[in-house]
Protein backbone atom coordinates (compact mmCIF):
# COMPACT_ATOMS: atom_id res chain seq x y z
CA UNK A 1 0.00 0.00 0.00
CA UNK A 2 1.38 3.40 -0.75
CA UNK A 3 1.99 5.35 2.17
CA UNK A 4 0.10 9.10 1.59
CA UNK A 5 2.02 11.77 3.58
CA UNK A 6 2.80 10.85 7.28
CA UNK A 7 -0.40 11.69 9.57
CA UNK A 8 -2.21 9.94 11.59
CA UNK A 9 -3.39 6.20 10.28
CA UNK A 10 -6.36 3.46 11.20
CA UNK A 11 -6.35 0.01 12.21
CA UNK A 12 -6.12 -1.09 8.65
CA UNK A 13 -3.41 1.40 7.93
CA UNK A 14 -5.86 3.95 5.93
CA UNK A 15 -4.84 7.52 6.58
CA UNK A 16 -7.29 9.27 8.90
CA UNK A 17 -7.72 13.56 8.65
CA UNK A 18 -5.95 15.53 11.48
CA UNK A 19 -7.63 14.60 14.79
CA UNK A 20 -8.26 18.68 15.04
CA UNK A 21 -10.36 18.70 11.96
CA UNK A 22 -14.00 18.33 14.25
CA UNK A 23 -12.85 21.36 16.22
CA UNK A 24 -11.59 23.79 12.83
CA UNK A 25 -15.00 22.41 11.29
CA UNK A 26 -17.64 23.48 13.98
CA UNK A 27 -14.95 27.12 13.68
CA UNK A 28 -15.59 27.39 10.70
CA UNK A 29 -19.31 27.24 10.69
CA UNK A 30 -18.93 29.57 14.13
CA UNK A 31 -20.46 32.75 12.57
CA UNK A 32 -23.61 30.58 10.89
CA UNK A 33 -24.33 29.28 14.46
CA UNK A 34 -24.04 32.61 16.21
CA UNK A 35 -26.31 33.94 13.72
CA UNK A 36 -29.07 31.27 13.72
CA UNK A 37 -28.84 31.34 17.93
CA UNK A 38 -29.44 34.74 17.68
CA UNK A 39 -32.66 34.06 15.45
CA UNK A 40 -34.14 31.24 17.84
CA UNK A 41 -33.10 33.46 21.17
CA UNK A 42 -34.76 36.66 19.84
CA UNK A 43 -38.47 35.77 18.70
CA UNK A 44 -40.78 39.16 18.34
CA UNK A 45 -41.15 40.36 21.91
CA UNK A 46 -38.77 37.89 23.61
CA UNK A 47 -37.65 39.56 27.50
CA UNK A 48 -34.63 38.72 27.92
CA UNK A 49 -34.98 39.35 32.16
CA UNK A 50 -37.83 37.32 32.56
CA UNK A 51 -34.84 34.74 33.07
CA UNK A 52 -32.19 36.92 33.96
CA UNK A 53 -34.07 39.66 36.18
CA UNK A 54 -30.84 40.97 37.89
CA UNK A 55 -29.22 41.47 34.64
CA UNK A 56 -29.77 44.66 32.21
CA UNK A 57 -31.24 43.83 28.99
CA UNK A 58 -28.49 44.12 26.70
CA UNK A 59 -25.88 41.81 29.12
CA UNK A 60 -28.88 39.23 29.17
CA UNK A 61 -29.33 39.10 25.37
CA UNK A 62 -25.27 38.83 24.98
CA UNK A 63 -25.52 35.92 27.65
CA UNK A 64 -28.66 33.87 26.07
CA UNK A 65 -27.05 33.91 22.80
CA UNK A 66 -23.83 32.63 23.71
CA UNK A 67 -25.28 30.21 26.17
CA UNK A 68 -27.16 29.02 22.45
CA UNK A 69 -23.68 29.21 19.92
CA UNK A 70 -21.95 27.13 22.76
CA UNK A 71 -24.58 24.62 22.99
CA UNK A 72 -24.98 24.62 19.35
CA UNK A 73 -21.07 24.70 18.68
CA UNK A 74 -20.79 21.77 20.99
CA UNK A 75 -23.18 19.78 18.79
CA UNK A 76 -21.53 20.34 15.91
CA UNK A 77 -18.31 19.21 17.08
CA UNK A 78 -20.22 16.09 17.98
CA UNK A 79 -21.28 15.59 14.66
CA UNK A 80 -17.63 16.45 13.67
CA UNK A 81 -15.76 13.64 15.43
CA UNK A 82 -18.78 11.26 14.33
CA UNK A 83 -17.47 11.99 10.85
CA UNK A 84 -14.55 12.11 11.37
CA UNK A 85 -13.98 9.08 12.95
CA UNK A 86 -15.79 7.53 9.51
CA UNK A 87 -13.45 9.58 7.42
CA UNK A 88 -10.33 7.85 6.02
CA UNK A 89 -8.85 6.98 2.70
CA UNK A 90 -5.86 5.48 0.81
CA UNK A 91 -4.77 4.09 -2.35
CA UNK A 92 -5.59 0.41 -3.27
CA UNK A 93 -3.50 -2.08 -4.91
CA UNK A 94 -4.93 -0.88 -8.56
CA UNK A 95 -3.73 2.79 -7.59
CA UNK A 96 -7.20 4.35 -7.07
CA UNK A 97 -7.85 6.45 -4.68
CA UNK A 98 -10.49 5.19 -2.07
CA UNK A 99 -12.44 7.55 -0.05
CA UNK A 100 -14.28 6.10 3.43
CA UNK A 101 -16.79 8.17 4.57
CA UNK A 102 -20.50 8.57 6.65
CA UNK A 103 -21.94 8.24 10.00
CA UNK A 104 -25.68 7.33 9.25
CA UNK A 105 -24.55 5.34 5.71
CA UNK A 106 -21.59 4.80 4.70
CA UNK A 107 -19.94 5.58 1.46
CA UNK A 108 -16.69 3.80 -0.22
CA UNK A 109 -15.91 6.04 -3.19
CA UNK A 110 -13.20 4.98 -5.62
CA UNK A 111 -11.29 7.53 -7.46
CA UNK A 112 -9.20 6.60 -10.76
CA UNK A 113 -5.80 8.34 -10.39
CA UNK A 114 -5.88 8.27 -14.32
CA UNK A 115 -8.43 10.79 -13.79
CA UNK A 116 -7.46 13.66 -11.69
CA UNK A 117 -7.84 17.14 -12.87
CA UNK A 118 -6.06 19.05 -10.18
CA UNK A 119 -5.10 18.77 -6.69
CA UNK A 120 -5.38 21.71 -5.03
CA UNK A 121 -4.06 23.11 -1.63
CA UNK A 122 -6.41 25.67 0.28
CA UNK A 123 -6.17 27.49 3.10
CA UNK A 124 -9.25 29.34 4.57
CA UNK A 125 -8.29 31.88 7.57
CA UNK A 126 -9.15 29.46 10.79
CA UNK A 127 -6.57 26.98 8.78
CA UNK A 128 -4.07 29.46 8.14
CA UNK A 129 -3.95 29.99 12.83
CA UNK A 130 -3.70 26.58 13.25
CA UNK A 131 -1.10 25.78 9.65
CA UNK A 132 -3.71 23.86 8.75
CA UNK A 133 -5.07 23.08 4.61
CA UNK A 134 -8.08 21.41 2.94
CA UNK A 135 -6.86 19.52 0.17
CA UNK A 136 -9.36 19.60 -2.86
CA UNK A 137 -9.15 16.67 -5.55
CA UNK A 138 -10.65 17.75 -8.78
CA UNK A 139 -11.63 14.37 -10.99
CA UNK A 140 -12.76 14.70 -14.51
CA UNK A 141 -15.97 12.92 -15.71
CA UNK A 142 -18.38 12.11 -12.84
CA UNK A 143 -21.33 13.74 -11.59
CA UNK A 144 -19.76 14.90 -8.24
CA UNK A 145 -15.86 15.98 -9.85
CA UNK A 146 -14.79 16.81 -6.30
CA UNK A 147 -12.90 15.18 -3.23
CA UNK A 148 -12.80 17.29 -0.09
CA UNK A 149 -10.13 16.14 2.41
CA UNK A 150 -10.95 19.09 5.45
CA UNK A 151 -8.48 19.19 7.40
CA UNK A 152 -4.85 18.11 7.16
CA UNK A 153 -1.41 19.79 8.38
CA UNK A 154 -0.22 22.32 5.55
CA UNK A 155 3.43 20.12 5.31
CA UNK A 156 1.14 16.82 5.10
CA UNK A 157 -1.38 18.52 2.46
CA UNK A 158 1.35 19.04 0.47
CA UNK A 159 3.02 15.78 0.67
CA UNK A 160 -0.11 14.00 -0.81
CA UNK A 161 -0.97 16.67 -3.04
CA UNK A 162 2.49 15.50 -5.04
CA UNK A 163 2.03 11.96 -4.36
CA UNK A 164 -1.15 11.93 -5.85
CA UNK A 165 0.19 14.19 -8.85
CA UNK A 166 3.01 11.71 -9.28
CA UNK A 167 1.05 8.51 -9.26
CA UNK A 168 -1.77 10.43 -11.96
CA UNK A 169 1.55 11.26 -13.94
CA UNK A 170 2.38 7.09 -13.99
CA UNK A 171 5.51 8.05 -11.51
CA UNK A 172 5.30 5.37 -8.81
CA UNK A 173 7.99 7.54 -6.64
CA UNK A 174 7.11 9.91 -3.53
CA UNK A 175 8.69 13.17 -4.14
CA UNK A 176 8.84 16.17 -1.57
CA UNK A 177 7.24 19.18 -3.83
CA UNK A 178 10.20 22.13 -4.61
CA UNK A 179 10.21 25.33 -4.69
CA UNK A 180 8.96 26.24 -8.17
CA UNK A 181 10.39 29.10 -9.95
CA UNK A 182 7.89 32.28 -9.98
CA UNK A 183 6.59 33.21 -13.45
CA UNK A 184 4.26 36.29 -12.58
CA UNK A 185 3.25 37.80 -9.43
CA UNK A 186 0.93 40.61 -9.64
CA UNK A 187 1.48 43.99 -7.88
CA UNK A 188 -1.47 45.20 -5.26
CA UNK A 189 -1.69 48.23 -7.13
CA UNK A 190 -2.17 46.75 -10.60
CA UNK A 191 -4.82 44.28 -8.99
CA UNK A 192 -6.24 47.36 -7.41
CA UNK A 193 -5.76 50.02 -10.31
CA UNK A 194 -7.51 47.12 -12.57
CA UNK A 195 -10.85 46.30 -10.82
CA UNK A 196 -11.10 49.91 -10.19
CA UNK A 197 -11.43 50.23 -13.92
CA UNK A 198 -12.74 47.62 -14.95
CA UNK A 199 -15.69 48.34 -17.24
CA UNK A 200 -18.55 46.85 -14.74
CA UNK A 201 -17.09 48.65 -11.95
CA UNK A 202 -17.25 51.90 -13.94
CA UNK A 203 -20.92 51.47 -14.61
CA UNK A 204 -21.59 50.96 -11.70
CA UNK A 205 -19.80 53.52 -9.78
CA UNK A 206 -21.48 55.90 -12.61
CA UNK A 207 -24.90 54.11 -11.57
CA UNK A 208 -24.10 55.27 -8.16
CA UNK A 209 -23.53 58.54 -8.53
CA UNK A 210 -26.26 59.14 -10.96
CA UNK A 211 -28.51 57.96 -7.98
CA UNK A 212 -27.42 60.03 -5.44
CA UNK A 213 -28.10 62.84 -7.60
CA UNK A 214 -31.38 62.03 -8.37
CA UNK A 215 -31.73 61.20 -4.39
CA UNK A 216 -30.60 64.15 -3.57
CA UNK A 217 -32.76 66.24 -6.30
CA UNK A 218 -36.32 64.25 -4.95
CA UNK A 219 -35.74 63.61 -1.70
CA UNK A 220 -32.88 65.87 -0.10
CA UNK A 221 -30.59 64.33 2.14
CA UNK A 222 -32.52 61.84 3.88
CA UNK A 223 -32.53 59.90 0.20
CA UNK A 224 -29.06 60.65 0.19
CA UNK A 225 -28.90 58.05 3.09
CA UNK A 226 -30.60 55.18 1.56
CA UNK A 227 -28.36 55.84 -1.63
CA UNK A 228 -25.23 55.84 0.22
CA UNK A 229 -25.86 52.52 1.63
CA UNK A 230 -27.05 50.76 -1.68
CA UNK A 231 -23.94 53.07 -3.42
CA UNK A 232 -21.21 51.04 -1.62
CA UNK A 233 -22.27 47.81 -3.58
CA UNK A 234 -18.93 48.45 -6.00
CA UNK A 235 -17.14 49.09 -3.34
CA UNK A 236 -17.93 45.75 -1.91
CA UNK A 237 -17.35 43.88 -5.09
CA UNK A 238 -13.62 45.78 -5.68
CA UNK A 239 -12.54 45.12 -2.04
CA UNK A 240 -13.81 41.34 -1.95
CA UNK A 241 -11.59 40.71 -5.20
CA UNK A 242 -9.15 42.51 -4.15
CA UNK A 243 -9.17 40.27 -1.08
CA UNK A 244 -9.66 37.32 -3.19
CA UNK A 245 -6.95 37.37 -5.66
CA UNK A 246 -4.00 39.26 -3.42
CA UNK A 247 -0.88 38.57 -3.70
CA UNK A 248 -1.50 36.67 -6.92
CA UNK A 249 1.48 34.52 -7.80
CA UNK A 250 1.99 31.90 -10.68
CA UNK A 251 4.48 29.17 -10.87
CA UNK A 252 5.98 26.90 -13.44
CA UNK A 253 5.91 23.33 -11.91
CA UNK A 254 6.26 19.85 -14.06
CA UNK A 255 2.20 19.43 -13.67
CA UNK A 256 1.27 22.76 -14.85
CA UNK A 257 0.95 26.23 -13.83
CA UNK A 258 0.72 26.99 -9.72
CA UNK A 259 -1.70 29.54 -9.02
CA UNK A 260 -1.35 30.70 -5.39
CA UNK A 261 -3.50 34.29 -4.38
CA UNK A 262 -5.45 35.24 -1.13
CA UNK A 263 -5.18 37.48 1.66
CA UNK A 264 -7.76 35.75 3.97
CA UNK A 265 -7.86 32.80 2.37
CA UNK A 266 -4.70 31.47 0.66
CA UNK A 267 -5.49 29.19 -2.45
CA UNK A 268 -2.83 26.92 -4.12
CA UNK A 269 -4.42 26.04 -7.55
CA UNK A 270 -3.15 24.07 -10.09
CA UNK A 271 -3.82 24.64 -14.23
CA UNK A 272 -2.62 21.24 -15.91
CA UNK A 273 -0.72 21.12 -18.87
CA UNK A 274 -2.90 19.91 -22.01
CA UNK A 275 -6.45 20.18 -19.94
CA UNK A 276 -6.96 24.08 -21.23
CA UNK A 277 -9.48 23.80 -24.00
CA UNK A 278 -10.24 27.27 -24.71
CA UNK A 279 -8.51 30.85 -23.96
CA UNK A 280 -10.10 34.23 -23.41
CA UNK A 281 -8.16 37.67 -23.49
CA UNK A 282 -10.73 40.08 -22.29
CA UNK A 283 -9.51 43.72 -22.31
CA UNK A 284 -11.81 46.88 -21.22
CA UNK A 285 -12.04 49.81 -22.44
CA UNK A 286 -10.10 51.63 -19.90
CA UNK A 287 -7.40 48.70 -19.37
CA UNK A 288 -5.54 49.83 -22.86
CA UNK A 289 -3.32 52.59 -21.69
CA UNK A 290 -1.76 49.90 -19.50
CA UNK A 291 -2.16 47.28 -22.01
CA UNK A 292 -3.44 45.20 -19.70
CA UNK A 293 -6.13 41.93 -19.81
CA UNK A 294 -7.41 39.29 -18.11
CA UNK A 295 -7.15 36.15 -18.95
CA UNK A 296 -10.28 33.49 -18.51
CA UNK A 297 -9.98 29.47 -19.28
CA UNK A 298 -12.22 26.49 -20.15
CA UNK A 299 -10.57 23.75 -18.19
CA UNK A 300 -11.73 19.84 -19.06
CA UNK A 301 -13.62 18.45 -16.06
CA UNK A 302 -14.39 21.78 -14.44
CA UNK A 303 -17.77 22.60 -16.74
CA UNK A 304 -20.19 25.00 -15.96
CA UNK A 305 -20.23 24.64 -12.26
CA UNK A 306 -17.35 26.78 -12.36
CA UNK A 307 -19.87 29.37 -13.75
CA UNK A 308 -21.87 31.85 -11.76
CA UNK A 309 -20.42 33.22 -8.37
CA UNK A 310 -17.11 35.24 -8.23
CA UNK A 311 -16.27 32.46 -5.90
CA UNK A 312 -16.73 30.00 -8.60
CA UNK A 313 -15.38 31.72 -11.99
CA UNK A 314 -11.68 31.29 -9.74
CA UNK A 315 -11.28 28.09 -10.77
CA UNK A 316 -11.44 29.20 -14.77
CA UNK A 317 -9.22 32.39 -14.42
CA UNK A 318 -5.89 31.94 -15.20
CA UNK A 319 -5.16 36.04 -15.26
CA UNK A 320 -6.61 38.76 -12.99
CA UNK A 321 -4.30 41.60 -14.71
CA UNK A 322 -1.54 41.09 -16.88
CA UNK A 323 -0.03 42.68 -19.71
CA UNK A 324 -0.54 40.86 -22.62
CA UNK A 325 2.56 40.37 -23.99
CA UNK A 326 3.56 38.68 -20.20
CA UNK A 327 -0.26 36.97 -20.68
CA UNK A 328 0.59 35.19 -23.91
CA UNK A 329 3.87 34.00 -22.25
CA UNK A 330 1.75 32.54 -19.62
CA UNK A 331 -0.75 30.71 -22.32
CA UNK A 332 1.70 29.14 -24.42
CA UNK A 333 3.20 27.19 -21.24
CA UNK A 334 -0.28 25.28 -21.59
CA UNK A 335 -1.13 25.79 -24.75
CA UNK A 336 2.77 25.86 -26.77
CA UNK A 337 1.60 25.22 -29.95
CA UNK A 338 -0.67 28.49 -29.90
CA UNK A 339 0.32 31.00 -32.41
CA UNK A 340 -1.61 34.22 -32.28
CA UNK A 341 0.83 35.94 -35.09
CA UNK A 342 0.50 33.71 -37.75
CA UNK A 343 -3.83 33.92 -38.08
CA UNK A 344 -5.11 35.06 -41.32
CA UNK A 345 -8.60 37.41 -40.33
CA UNK A 346 -11.38 37.31 -42.12
CA UNK A 347 -13.03 40.75 -40.84
CA UNK A 348 -16.62 41.79 -40.86
CA UNK A 349 -18.33 43.32 -44.01
CA UNK A 350 -18.84 47.60 -44.19
CA UNK A 351 -22.94 46.26 -44.13
CA UNK A 352 -22.39 44.48 -40.99
CA UNK A 353 -22.69 48.26 -39.69
CA UNK A 354 -26.57 47.69 -39.85
CA UNK A 355 -26.51 44.82 -37.38
CA UNK A 356 -24.00 46.03 -34.93
CA UNK A 357 -22.64 49.12 -35.75
CA UNK A 358 -20.67 49.92 -32.12
CA UNK A 359 -18.37 46.79 -32.40
CA UNK A 360 -18.05 46.29 -36.22
CA UNK A 361 -14.20 47.40 -36.24
CA UNK A 362 -13.45 44.31 -34.12
CA UNK A 363 -15.55 41.47 -35.21
CA UNK A 364 -13.10 38.74 -36.92
CA UNK A 365 -12.25 35.67 -37.47
CA UNK A 366 -9.57 33.51 -37.99
CA UNK A 367 -6.99 30.52 -38.23
CA UNK A 368 -3.67 29.19 -38.12
CA UNK A 369 -2.20 25.41 -38.55
CA UNK A 370 -3.09 24.73 -34.80
CA UNK A 371 -6.05 27.11 -33.33
CA UNK A 372 -9.20 29.21 -34.63
CA UNK A 373 -9.68 32.55 -32.94
CA UNK A 374 -12.21 35.44 -32.96
CA UNK A 375 -12.55 38.39 -32.11
CA UNK A 376 -15.60 41.20 -30.70
CA UNK A 377 -16.55 44.01 -28.51
CA UNK A 378 -15.67 47.60 -28.20
CA UNK A 379 -15.82 48.58 -25.11
CA UNK A 380 -14.90 45.56 -24.02
CA UNK A 381 -12.69 43.23 -25.95
CA UNK A 382 -12.34 39.72 -26.65
CA UNK A 383 -10.05 37.55 -27.96
CA UNK A 384 -11.36 33.89 -27.82
CA UNK A 385 -8.82 30.95 -29.22
CA UNK A 386 -9.50 27.61 -29.67
CA UNK A 387 -6.59 24.61 -30.60
CA UNK A 388 -8.33 22.57 -33.41
CA UNK A 389 -7.88 19.60 -31.54
CA UNK A 390 -9.98 20.98 -28.42
CA UNK A 391 -12.93 21.94 -31.18
CA UNK A 392 -16.43 19.60 -29.68
CA UNK A 393 -18.53 20.75 -32.25
CA UNK A 394 -18.69 23.65 -35.10
CA UNK A 395 -22.25 25.43 -36.29
CA UNK A 396 -23.33 28.43 -38.38
CA UNK A 397 -26.97 31.06 -37.35
CA UNK A 398 -28.68 33.46 -38.65
CA UNK A 399 -31.27 35.88 -37.26
CA UNK A 400 -33.61 37.38 -39.44
CA UNK A 401 -31.75 40.66 -39.61
CA UNK A 402 -28.35 38.90 -40.69
CA UNK A 403 -30.30 37.02 -43.48
CA UNK A 404 -31.60 40.21 -44.77
CA UNK A 405 -27.75 41.83 -44.60
CA UNK A 406 -26.05 37.65 -45.82
CA UNK A 407 -24.56 37.81 -42.70
CA UNK A 408 -23.77 34.86 -39.93
CA UNK A 409 -22.53 33.78 -36.87
CA UNK A 410 -20.08 31.28 -36.38
CA UNK A 411 -19.91 28.71 -33.64
CA UNK A 412 -17.05 27.12 -32.43
CA UNK A 413 -18.12 24.67 -29.69
CA UNK A 414 -15.38 23.54 -26.54
CA UNK A 415 -15.65 21.93 -23.05
CA UNK A 416 -18.47 23.67 -20.53
CA UNK A 417 -17.26 26.96 -19.28
CA UNK A 418 -16.58 31.17 -19.33
CA UNK A 419 -15.19 30.74 -22.86
CA UNK A 420 -17.81 31.35 -25.69
CA UNK A 421 -15.49 31.20 -29.28
CA UNK A 422 -17.62 32.52 -31.41
CA UNK A 423 -17.53 34.88 -34.54
CA UNK A 424 -20.02 37.32 -35.09
CA UNK A 425 -22.08 38.85 -38.34
CA UNK A 426 -19.72 38.13 -40.81
CA UNK A 427 -20.01 37.25 -44.86
CA UNK A 428 -22.42 34.34 -44.70
CA UNK A 429 -20.44 33.21 -47.80
CA UNK A 430 -16.98 33.01 -45.78
CA UNK A 431 -18.87 31.80 -42.36
CA UNK A 432 -19.92 28.76 -44.74
CA UNK A 433 -16.65 28.45 -45.79
CA UNK A 434 -14.68 28.59 -42.44
CA UNK A 435 -17.17 26.27 -41.08
CA UNK A 436 -16.14 23.21 -43.96
CA UNK A 437 -13.10 24.22 -43.33
CA UNK A 438 -12.51 24.40 -39.84
CA UNK A 439 -14.44 20.76 -39.31
CA UNK A 440 -11.46 19.74 -41.57
CA UNK A 441 -9.09 20.80 -39.45
CA UNK A 442 -9.93 19.58 -36.99
CA UNK A 443 -9.72 16.34 -38.15
CA UNK A 444 -6.48 17.11 -39.17
CA UNK A 445 -5.63 17.89 -35.88
CA UNK A 446 -6.78 14.67 -34.23
CA UNK A 447 -10.01 16.50 -33.06
CA UNK A 448 -13.83 15.70 -32.53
Amino acid sequence: MITLGSGLTDSQGHRKLSPVSPLLSAASVLPAIIGFAFAISVPSGFNFTQYFPALRPFVAAVLVIGLASLALSILVALFQILGWRAFSFWVDQDGDLRVRSGVLIRNERRVQLSRIQAVDVVQPLIARIFSMAVLVVEVAGQKDSRVTFRFLSLTDATEIRQTLLNLAAGTKTESAETDSPILFRLPSRDLALGLLLRTSTVLLFSATISILIFSYLTEGWAGITFALVTGGVPFLIVIIEFITYYGFTVYDSPDGLRLRYGLLKTENRTVPEGRVQAIDFIEPLLWRRHSWTRVTINIAGVGSSSQGSSGKNKETLLLPVATRSLAETIVFRVLPNIDLTGIDWKVAPNRAVKRSPIQLRNLAMGWGPNSFAARRGRITRHLTVIPHARTQSVHMTQGPWERALNLASLHVDTTPGPVSVVALHLDADEVREALYGQVGRVYQGGGI
